[in-house]
């Protein structure tokens, strides 16, 4: 078993389904995206149609890690332990059938999802494919989700979730959900300036201060992932570190403003010499892989634009370099570790869109794979029905379907790819625009 944090794609019901050849790209690639108008654009008409497919299921669906919602087996009393909960949790995750719906298993809001969907609303609503009340909705619904019994606006998720340690009961709080959330508030605020989604921002910055564990090493610290225990994640914390950054932009703090810094060289003093990090420092935590690495990419990127810490560049450069050597084939797909291609994953998929195009000024190829990894995705990833599968592996001949949830950062990514395709000439160029928001999407 594998002690990982849950990273999940919350959403509506996605299938998972082996990989199967898929064609090389081609010189298509260039009109996944039409730069003149995205609407009608490869990435447009995918992104109107998961549209319409998340809002037929309310936002609602599984999550690889669920499996502790399942009623049936909490009647039998076998949820009880924490080997029998670290079992099913990840044999569901694993399995290529998905068993939830006769395990009592039921498709729920993800507060990390809402928060994901919001953000991708406020990027729809700005190319034109989605209005302004479907923006106030999600925002409204995502303050509803907020972990309970809290002084603070902060989110956890939907289930309980067991590590190799300890349990994590459902709605605890976490950096992960709290920051998805809080970034997702600030992209509303800013569309539609309604004061009390700055507010609520605000607050969860305070969580990250005062709800957490925070492991210092000299002028430098790390936020803990849940209130439960210490831990040092990398992406986890700075994530943390750049929503303090963008909070001190709004309302200027020397708190938040110095643990941002003293979060972010944390990171950087780890940062290895060929430009990438492990998830974290514990001994079962050093792998590399995809997502959580373009999570750290736009969370320094996000420090720098926001404190001038000019430290930021050279890590994010290296960096960049090490993601875009290492977690691109050349057709298009988009890797999950950096060292095997397999699975391929649609969260890995979604938050290199965003990574690629909101890093395009560090290097000319970004948007020349970012359009072949949209293009790959649309080709073999897609659903005829709208939504996107999950993962393919390559072991299984025939596709197995694991109705697991739809990542709904391939929302917050096509609908990145799309209203960077608009109004975004700045990074076509090569130069920095001054309004990226892209904070991952998980």
């Amino acid at each position: 078993m594998i002690d990982w944090m849950p990273y999940t794609e919350q959403g509506v019901n996605v299938p998972r389904q082996t990989y199967r050849s898929a064609p090389l790209v081609t010189s298509r690639s260039a009109n996944v995206v039409d730069f003149s108008d995205p609407g009608r654009s490869a990435a447009g008409r995918a992104a109107a149609g998961l549209l319409a497919y998340c809002r037929h299921h309310e936002w609602s669906g599984y999550d690889p890690y669920d499996a502790l919602n399942s009623r049936l087996l909490r009647s039998v009393g076998l949820l009880r332990w924490s080997v029998p909960r670290l079992v099913v949790t990840q044999f569901l995750k694993r399995c290529p059938v998905n068993l939830r719906g006769l395990l009592g298993v039921p498709q729920e809001q993800n507060p990390k999802g809402i928060a994901v969907f919001l953000a991708a609303m406020v990027r729809l609503h700005g190319v034109g494919l989605a209005g302004e009340q479907d923006v106030r909705a999600l925002a409204a619904r995502l303050l509803e989700l907020r972990s309970p019994k809290q002084r603070w606006s902060c989110w956890g998720y939907n289930f309980d979730w067991q590590t190799r340690t300890y349990l994590v009961p459902r709605g605890t709080p976490n950096i992960v959900c709290t920051t998805f959330a809080a970034n997702a508030l600030l992209d509303a605020y800013d569309a539609f300036g309604d004061p009390a989604w700055l507010d609520a921002a605000q607050t969860a910055g305070a969580f990250l201060l005062e709800g957490l564990h925070i492991t210092r090493d000299g002028d430098t610290l790390c936020f803990s992932y849940t209130p439960l225990v210490a831990s040092e994640v990398h992406n986890a914390s700075l994530l943390g570190a750049a929503l303090l950054a963008r909070l001190h932009a709004y309302r200027p703090s020397e708190d938040f403003r110095s643990a941002a810094m003293a979060a972010t060289r944390y990171a950087l003093k780890r940062q290895r010499p060929d430009g990438s990090w492990p998830y974290g420092e514990g001994a079962k935590q050093r792998w590399i892989d995809s997502f959580h690495t373009g999570f750290n990419l736009m969370a320094l990127e996000r420090v720098r634009e926001c404190l001038g810490m000019a430290e930021c560049e050279l890590a994010i450069r290296k960096g960049y370099e090490f993601y875009l050597d290492h977690f691109f084939e050349s057709d298009g797909r988009a890797k999950y570790f950096h060292n095997r291609t397999y699975p391929i994953d649609a969260h890995s998929i979604a938050q290199a869109l965003v990574t690629l195009t909101g890093l395009a000024a560090y290097d000319d190829r970004s948007l020349s794979v970012a359009a072949k990894v949209c293009e790959w995705a649309l080709g073999n990833m897609r659903s005829p029905d709208g939504w996107f599968y999950y993962q393919k592996w390559r072991l299984v001949d025939e596709p197995h379907q694991l109705h697991a949830l739809v990542p709904v950062v391939d929302v917050a990514g096509v609908g990145v790819l799309c209203q960077r395709a608009e109004g975004r000439s700045q990074i076509v160029r090569g130069q920095r625009a001054e309004d990226r928001d892209e904070d991952g999407g998980g």
